[in-house]
């Protein structure tokens, strides 16, 4: 890929006077709203978020900043350099190029409308001395009144770790309490919202156990290794972040659905809930990895490498958690291990379900993103009540929930997409979930990961050639809800399932 220089500034100059008119409307219709769900006279339903509710986007470093040379390498640098592994050999070597443009992209946020933006910190940019472009951007997004809600790891490792052992070695925990310690030094005089990690599921399993991220490795006790220090990870670098921080986690839970109702496919559904979920919220909410997990995973390993106090550091009082949410799992038993493993997690030799060998994973039918995924905000709704019975009164935050489309700018599937899973999210408010914020994924375009720059999950489309950012219809669709703080639903269209 080429890219060259432009100026985002007229992209987000084009965005603010189209959205003046539609907003103002937007807010005329807001204040006159006088219940969180109102009848109109045109038979839509206007479903309003509580007053405070927090409306964001979110990114990732590695995904958008680019400016390579100014970093150490990570190993996602080395997963890009070996081929085959992403999607047309692409690299994060500029990506987004928002290193160069983050004034422009900024202001591209202030004027949708944005009330926050969660950002991740390149663990290889600060080892490299790069912590003062994290510091300008928080100071730059206050400036415009838009909260930073940073996190510090989103799967960028840097490389010397990696070829140190990686997540499966205890000192990697260590190095990341040390850093999260350099990071909180910088920012949190400013900084409210801290986010350890995001989504450690995949930086465990589709990292260290099917190799289709970075690094590559497929050892499943190896993964169960790496969930555990990234587990230690988020508690010692949450005890190290000041006490006015607060902080949390992003987990991408799964919704897990047995196919059937019979007893092998219940059991099927417990087992890859424990991989999935109770990994990491066992000791996250309870202090202690559940029992069946051990027990099924025994053939693996003895979980040895868990030391005594390890599950109590883990155990941080959390003063939030964030979901990541995009589809949920339909699985069933597969004796002889011979079942579909659709699990949207990428084709791999290698499974990154440790000792599941015995669980088949199946597409349920209906509408797909562009990933493959399957929509249903059930699944949303679902994790929203679940945490809110597990954990009462601890406040929930969406921390990711998105989709991959056509590169159009006119993308009508994407807004019934947030509308769908926006329903499921008032939903669960109205049953009693303290959910206080949403973060869309994502802002822009972006590196996706394995899949290179082939996914566009952004509302605002990028230009890879020219890094121009255009605001798709779903910007403007989710600046005015930003704004206003509800939107209009027709009929049971935003109300799939629910």
């Amino acid at each position: 890929m080429t890219h060259t220089n432009t100026d985002a500034n007229t992209s987000a100059e084009s965005a603010e006077s189209a959205e003046s008119a539609e907003s103002a409307e937007s807010a005329e219709s807001a204040e006159s709203a006088e219940s969180a769900e109102t009848d109109t006279d045109i038979g839509a339903r206007e479903l309003r978020f509580p007053d405070g509710f927090l409306w964001g986007t979110a990114t990732a470093a590695f995904q958008i900043e680019g400016a390579a040379a100014l970093r150490g390498p990570s190993i996602w640098d080395t997963f890009c350099s070996t081929p085959g592994k992403v999607y047309g050999g692409h690299t994060g070597e500029v990506a987004a190029d928002h290193h160069r443009l983050w004034r422009e992209d900024v202001r591209l946020m202030a004027s949708l409308g944005l009330g926050a933006y969660r950002f991740s910190v390149s663990w290889p940019r600060v080892l490299a001395g790069g912590i003062g472009f994290y510091d300008a951007l928080v100071d730059e997004l206050l400036s415009y009144g838009i909260q930073p809600c940073v996190t510090l790891y989103h799967w960028d490792l840097p490389q010397e770790l990696e070829s140190a052992g990686g997540w499966p070695e205890r000192e990697t925990a260590y190095a990341f309490a040390r850093y999260a310690e350099q990071v909180a030094e910088v920012l949190a005089d400013r900084v409210e919202l801290w986010t350890t990690l995001n989504e450690p599921w995949c930086s465990a399993f589709l990292g260290y156990a099917s190799g289709v991220h970075a690094p590559g490795r497929t050892s499943p006790a190896d993964s169960l290794r790496a969930a555990h220090h990234l587990n230690l990870a988020h508690g010692l670098a949450a005890a190290a972040l000041p006490a006015r921080a607060r902080a949390g986690i992003a987990l991408n839970p799964s919704a897990v659905r047995p196919l059937t109702g019979s007893a092998a496919d219940l059991d099927a559904a417990r087992r890859i809930d424990a991989l999935a979920n109770r990994v990491f919220t066992g000791p996250l909410l309870h202090g202690a990895y559940p029992q069946d997990l051990l027990a099924d995973t025994a053939p693996v390993t003895d979980w040895s490498f868990v030391r005594h106090g390890d599950e109590a550091l883990i155990h941080q009082p959390l003063d939030f958690l964030g979901v990541n949410y995009y589809t949920p799992a339909v699985v069933s038993a597969a004796p002889g291990g011979n079942g579909p493993r659709a699990d949207g997690h990428g084709a791999a030799e290698h499974s990154p379900w440790p000792a599941a060998d015995t669980v088949a994973f199946h597409q349920p039918p209906g509408e797909r993103t562009d990933m493959g995924w399957s929509v249903d905000p059930t699944g949303l709704y679902d994790l929203l009540m679940r945490f809110t019975r597990e954990a009462p009164g601890l406040p929930l935050l969406v921390t990711e929930n998105g989709a991959a489309y056509a590169p159009d700018l006119h993308d009508p599937q994407r807004i019934g997409y947030l509308e769908d899973h926006l329903s499921a999210v008032h939903r669960a408010l109205t049953d009693g979930a303290p959910v206080e914020g949403y973060f869309l994924w994502s802002l822009m375009d972006n590196f996706e990961w394995s899949y290179g720059y082939s996914k566009r999950f952004g509302i605002v489309h990028v230009d890879y050639e020219t890094q121009a950012r255009t605001p798709r219809s779903s910007a403007h669709w989710y600046a005015r809800l930003a704004r206003t703080g509800g939107f209009l639903t027709y009929g049971d269209e935003g109300l799939q399932g629910l």
